[in-house]
């Protein structure tokens, strides 16, 4: 059965064309195929051989792939007797075989047909199609022969079925693609072998001044062209009127000109050959910056920009340096992305003060193509970066990001610098769930599933930088302080109280050793290590290493106080301790300095700051992800189609209720109390009798149009004993609602218990966002609440809950027995299932799921749903 945003949109979507990154870096575009397109498909196949084309015919559902005008691929299926499988074949012209092209026409394909409801794909390909086969192979998907065969047709063919299961070897495939392809076609913007200036300008102060500047005291290996249609020469070089003067074709033209001429200088560049774009200008017209976009994309070009202040790349093999920063970037091993011009400029000034050198740095401006992922893409297998920064506005695809920054985080640190986290509106939500998935907490959570160091400023951002650049990861949150004053010592302990680092005694050996040198008077061996202001720089030495080998202790920070009889000049050079060391400098002027390897911040706050990151970003890269649970007994197709059916009647969406609300709940599998819906008094008496329940009671709730929260309304009357009191309690209803009732929910009363809340809503950037927490009438008070991103594997789900501050009150608490933990977790999975297999489910509130010792139940559920859009964040395609 296709799903449901198939049929709100997919007329559009279809007519959609897309831009994607071959093997070997050049770019096609993909879009379905149209009743125009069969002549050329005829064509296409006509000139193919049968072992290279298989199925010979078009199907219905194609995927074309054209460079320029010219047809060079098709993908299509075609259903076989399942409604939930398909035949597939792929056939791509030969002088464009083995450059992607079937693989890149497969992943789309392979998305298509699982919005469509296709859950395996059959292949038949001929024996002598070896090129095929290895296609097929290395797509990342399981491979089986069918059900019936032996996985050979009469005529010799492999007969292969495909599992359509985007499981997570697929998508590291898939990603694993698009890294190396993505690195391909970014190498002519960050390793180009010529640069053109256009707009070199002779005044010194201005923007294309400045690159010409840099460019050259960067030591740029290739050949550097200068376009400007007023000079001969400038900076010593000659100078050209246009780009198809220029003697070659340059990789990369950096554009210093007004934004008006942009659009046709692009265009220029594009028709000459030109591979990358740097464009510095702002303030595009809504029509230059259309032009912008298409000469890049018709051009197959890539293209940083525009509003930013350039690319740099300081690889020895390279040394570029295209920006107007204050000075050309230094060497070093920090990769460094901001959308912000200003804040590119300050983190280049920031790194220059500490003295660390870029490997990479990118101002992306309004990234109309080169994005935060293409840089996470490049740096991932760039042996130079060993740790980026980052700073970002916005994001355009942030699931992709948080998949790329998980990949990235396991080789390199990733600093995100936090940017629009206050709340400039509240989110319009009728659902506890919902109301609580404000931008803040989507964003942040999504910055702590993929593992990267979030920080509030570019300070902040720095003092982690310099760290990660300089020590090692600590294996612990155990944290020696030594001072050589004890009120430092008091400072630096109550800054690890707030960020999570432990101070825990030194064992009983170390602080014998440590009093046995230390001044008899005045001194504490505890931790903090109080070694008295007139250590000498020797004894300090001695006493980091002493407190290094203690086996409680992960890191160290050393607190020095100048004084009159301390040498703290000469205590620096001690401060190699054999363990990771955060170092603090009271009163320094620099915020932050490094003393040889070792990172010296002027504050305690600062130093316990950045060996928290530290802590935090090596216990995140060593967590073990855990696995999506496998779930029986889910009817997609039930729920699928009385969604459908209420979006045939509400095109706008709203609220589900009654039973169709009970069979999209039910074909999950949630555990909800026993109900049923009921239509006079007669009937809710009849309900009684048959639910029953504890003592005879049961519950009866108005089903009213845009009726939500019922207890607010006083829509919801509880111990209901008799058939008397239900036929009753429905007349009230019925008085109380009028034209607007269709009907009573008469439901089991389940007996009190924990109650919890378990939901979803759906963010149309970051997808769905899942939530656990403590529920009850008390739950938008209290907010205890843990929440995730999917996908949600088994480990999530434990940790959801053991984040919780009620969490003791599950596993049993003073003596109480514990609850029904088991049967949470199953729930908070089945709701996320729900979550993924549904965009168009836009809001799933249960509230309150009531936890007993043996088992659970929901008694109060609301499903909003609307149209939502086609979307694949893991398809390769640029902006």
């Amino acid at each position: 059965m296709p799903d449901l945003q198939e049929a709100v949109n997919q007329e559009t979507v279809n007519q959609q064309a897309v831009n994607a990154v071959l093997s070997d870096g050049r770019q096609v575009r993909l879009r379905m195929a149209s009743a125009g397109d069969g002549p050329v498909l005829t064509a296409l196949y006509a000139g193919l051989s049968a072992h290279e084309s298989g199925t010979p015919s078009p199907f219905a559902q194609s995927v074309t792939a054209w460079e320029n005008d010219e047809l060079i691929g098709v993908a299509g299926y075609r259903a076989l007797g399942s409604p939930h499988q398909a035949e597939v074949t792929v056939a791509v012209t030969e002088p464009w075989q083995s450059h992607g092209v079937g693989t890149l026409l497969l992943e789309y394909l392979i998305s298509r047909a699982r919005r469509q409801g296709i859950e395996s794909l059959r292949a038949e390909v001929p024996v002598a199609n070896t090129e095929m086969l290895r296609v097929l192979a290395d797509l990342g998907l399981d491979q089986k022969p069918p059900e019936q065969g032996n996985g050979h047709a009469q005529d010799g063919s492999v007969v292969l079925d495909l599992p359509l299961d985007y499981a997570d070897h697929y998508l590291d495939a898939v990603a694993a693609r698009e890294g190396h392809a993505d690195a391909l076609s970014l190498r002519p913007v960050f390793a180009p072998r010529s640069v053109a200036v256009i707009g070199a300008s002779r005044r010194p102060a201005s923007v294309g001044n400045a690159v010409v500047r840099h460019l050259l005291a960067a030591g740029f290996h290739g050949p550097v062209y200068l376009v400007n249609p007023h000079a001969d020469s400038i900076a010593g070089l000659p100078a050209y009127p246009s780009v198809s003067a220029l003697p070659e074709v340059p990789d990369l033209a950096v554009m210093a000109i007004p934004a008006p001429a942009v659009p046709g200088v692009a265009e220029e560049c594009g028709q000459r050959g030109v591979a990358g774009l740097v464009v510095l200008a702002a303030g595009f017209s809504d029509a230059d910056a259309g032009r912008l976009r298409r000469a890049v994309r018709d051009h197959g070009m890539r293209m940083v920009g525009p509003n930013c202040i350039g690319v740099a790349n300081t690889d020895p093999d390279v040394a570029l340096d295209a920006t107007f920063t204050k000075r050309v970037a230094a060497p070093g091993s920090v990769g460094v992305l901001t959308q912000s011009g200003g804040i590119g400029f300050a983190v280049s000034e920031s790194l220059h003060r500490v003295g660390l050198g870029v490997s990479t740095f990118a101002s992306v401006g309004n990234s109309c193509d080169v994005s935060g992922n293409d840089l996470l893409l490049w740096w991932r297998d760039d042996d130079r970066t060993k740790v980026a920064i980052i700073y970002l506005e916005s994001f355009g695809n942030p699931r992709k990001f948080a998949r790329l920054a998980r990949q990235l985080g396991r080789r390199k640190p990733l600093v995100v610098v936090r940017a629009g986290a206050s709340e400039v509106a509240q989110r319009a939500a009728r659902s506890h769930t919902a109301a609580t998935a404000t931008p803040a907490v989507i964003r942040d959570e999504l910055f702590r599933q993929a593992g990267v160091v979030a920080t509030d400023d570019l300070a902040e951002a720095i003092d982690a930088v310099a760290y990660f650049c300089c020590q090692p990861l600590p294996v612990g949150r155990r944290v020696a302080l030594v001072c050589n004053t004890g009120g430092a010592g008091v400072l630096a302990a109550d800054a690890c109280a707030r960020f999570g680092l432990q101070v825990p005694p030194l064992a009983a050996a170390t602080q014998a050793a440590l009093a046995a040198m230390l001044p008899a008077t005045g001194g504490a061996v505890t931790n903090p290590v109080d070694t008295t202001a007139g250590v000498s720089a020797e004894l300090f030495g001695r006493v980091l290493e002493t407190v290094a080998a203690d086996p409680a202790i992960d890191a160290i920070i050393p607190i020095l106080t100048p004084t009159a009889v301390s040498p703290t000049e000469h205590i620096l050079d001690t401060l190699s301790a054999g363990v990771p060391v955060a170092a603090v400098l009271l009163g320094q002027p620099e915020t932050l300095t490094l003393h040889g390897q070792v990172p010296v911040y002027a504050s305690t706050t600062a130093a316990v700051r950045a060996l928290s990151h530290a802590a935090g970003y090596a216990t995140s890269r060593l967590r073990e992800p855990g696995t999506v649970p496998e779930l029986d007994g889910i009817d997609k197709d039930a729920a699928a189609a009385v969604i459908s059916a209420f979006l045939t009647r509400h095109p706008q969406g709203g609220w589900l209720d009654g039973s169709a609300l009970d069979v999209v709940v039910r074909s999950y599998g949630i555990t909800v109390a026993p109900s049923t819906v009921v239509h006079d008094p007669g009937a809710a008496a009849d309900a009684l009798t048959a639910l029953g329940g504890t003592e005879g009671q049961v519950a009866m709730k108005a089903l009213a149009a845009d009726l939500v929260h019922r207890s607010d309304e006083h829509a919801v009357i509880p111990g209901v004993r008799t058939a008397d009191d239900a036929r009753e309690a429905y007349r009230r209803l019925a008085a109380q609602y009028g034209d607007r009732l269709h009907g009573v929910l008469v439901q089991q009363m389940i007996p009190p218990g924990t109650e919890m809340l378990l939901g979803f809503v759906q963010d149309g950037t970051f997808g769905p966002l899942v939530q656990v927490g403590a529920g009850g009438v008390t739950t938008d008070v209290v907010k205890d609440r843990s929440a995730r991103l999917l996908p949600l594997t088994d480990r999530d789900a434990e940790e959801m809950i053991g984040s919780l501050r009620i969490a003791p009150l599950l596993t049993g608490f003073r003596g109480s027995p514990p609850l029904d933990v088991a049967g949470l977790i199953r729930n908070l999975h089945r709701v996320a299932r729900l979550a993924a297999d549904f965009p168009s489910v836009t809001e799933l509130d249960i509230n309150p799921l009531i936890l007993h010792p043996a088992g659970c139940a929901a008694v109060d559920v609301k499903i909003h749903v609307a149209p939502a859009p086609v979307i694949d964040p893991y398809l390769r395609q640029l902006r």
